[in-house]
């Protein structure tokens, strides 16, 4: 099961779903989205290294209360829900790796329950800032692009030459 592809999925089938009831209502940001997202996976693998899943977890969490309480998108929302989605991203393809019965042992989540857990936060978020589904695939287009081979490449070092660092998908 690819799992990035999974949790992708599941995101846009929630936002259709949205963008029916809410028409897009979206004012322009007036701040560097690239610069802004690039930040936000360096401060990630930062925390990571730091405090490790758990930390970003509290972190992450603490962000989405705070910032959520704005009353419209802001870059410090498009940060947490950039790392959000790099740590979603990373987490699950790990705990992909776990056999079942050991995961249940561990009494950690499933890939599609951490994909699906990511997908009701941003569902939320978008829908509370009326964002369209273009808007969610411009977002996630730009933290892959952009944010997401930063944090690998500060989480995941390449351990010898033609190692790329990046964890393999199922």
């Amino acid at each position: 099961m690819n799992v990035m592809r999974g949790s992708c999925g599941v995101l846009l089938a929630l936002l259709v779903a949205l963008s029916v009831a809410s028409p897009a209502a979206t004012a322009k940001e007036d701040w560097n989205h690239v610069a802004n997202i690039k930040d936000a996976a360096t401060r990630l693998a930062i925390l990571h290294k730091r405090e490790g899943s758990p930390g970003v977890l509290k972190f992450l969490d603490a962000c989405y209360r705070t910032q959520l309480l704005a009353s419209k998108f802001s870059q410090g929302l498009e940060s947490c829900m950039a790392q959000d989605y790099m740590h979603t991203q990373i987490l699950a393809i790990v705990y992909s790796r776990i056999p079942d019965e050991d995961r249940k042992r561990m009494g950690t989540p499933s890939p599609q329950t951490i994909a699906d857990s990511m997908g009701q936060r941003f569902v939320a978020a978008f829908s509370q800032y009326k964002m369209t589904i273009k808007d969610a695939e411009a977002f996630k287009k730009l933290v892959d692009k952009n944010g997401m081979p930063v944090f690998v490449k500060a989480v995941f070092p390449p351990r010898k030459s033609g190692d790329s660092g990046k964890p393999e998908t199922r």
